[in-house]
């Protein structure tokens, strides 16, 4: 029967194991970033827009000029 005794380090097989692995892919935070800002912009330019807007007017204009 074999013996499961090994002279390997456990502790520098693990760090080896550690090194030789993929580093991970970090997401970039720069895209969402820049699409909430001009999402954010368009959103004040809208509301903006709708401020300085003049007013609807609900009168017909053959009633305001009093046509009989």
């Amino acid at each position: 029967m074999a013996s499961l005794t090994s002279a390997l380090d456990p502790d520098a097989m693990a760090q080896a194991r550690a090194l030789l692995k993929r580093p991970e892919r970090r997401e970039r935070i720069w895209p969402a970033l820049g699409a909430a800002a001009l999402l954010a912009l368009s959103a004040l330019v809208f509301a903006t827009a709708m401020i300085m807007a003049p007013p609807l007017t609900s009168e017909h204009v053959a009633q305001a000029h009093k046509v009989d």
